[in-house]
């Protein structure tokens, strides 16, 4: 059952990102996107072993998302961070969920502090979260080199699952201090609407 609002609390919307803000996963779309669609896709189907072990359980699901990323592995951090400003001001758009970004602007409209809170990775989505005027970011983060390249992997733990709430919880401090309402998709988002007054489980209502 929903908890009722104390009106004393902050409210906090946080939000995932793919499957909820928009239609479908938005990895695959950034890696193709100024590239050669056919070229990413072959390549990633050289990946398919990693991530058949992953279906198997016999990966985790970090293993899977770094066996992909390794596509870009080398690429200068920079221009990375400039794919990601591109994709996110235009093609990322795309892919959105009306319904989804009507809710956000709601909870915007009443003041109430927005988290974005995804697996996906932070050079596109903290640029479109700017954009789209969210308080705060949580995502999966680049690992660089020294030497500033990419190294194909992430920095620390992917953003899913039980690391969605950790880290959300982490950012808001004591759970008895804030009103949660919480958008989610999959059971990567389980735990974090397990946090929530008002879980809305592919719903925006």
């Amino acid at each position: 059952m929903h908890k009722p609002i104390t009106r004393h609390k902050p409210i906090v919307a946080a939000f995932d990102f793919d499957g909820t803000l928009t239609y479908r996963d938005t990895l695959l779309p950034f890696l193709c996107f100024g590239n050669n669609p056919v070229h990413i896709y072959a390549k990633v189907g050289l990946k398919l072993p990693k991530l058949f072990r992953f279906s198997l359980g016999l990966a985790s699901r970090q293993d899977a998302k770094e066996a992909v990323l390794a596509l870009l592995k080398d690429m200068p951090y920079d221009r990375l961070c400039r794919k990601g400003v591109k994709f996110a001001d235009a093609p990322l758009n795309k892919l959105l969920n009306p319904k989804a970004i009507h809710r956000l602007k709601w909870h915007q409209g009443h003041g109430h502090r927005c988290i974005l809170v995804s697996a996906n990775l932070d050079v596109y989505l903290h640029p479109w979260a700017k954009k789209m005027g969210f308080h705060d970011v949580i995502t999966s983060q680049c690992a660089v080199s020294e030497n500033g390249l990419f190294t194909g992997a992430l920095l620390g733990a992917n953003c899913w699952g039980p690391e969605k709430a950790r880290r959300l919880q982490e950012l808001l401090g004591p759970r008895d201090a804030y009103t949660l309402y919480a958008y989610g998709d999959s059971k990567g988002d389980k735990e974090m609407l397990a946090l929530a007054d008002f879980p809305c489980f592919r719903t925006f209502g």
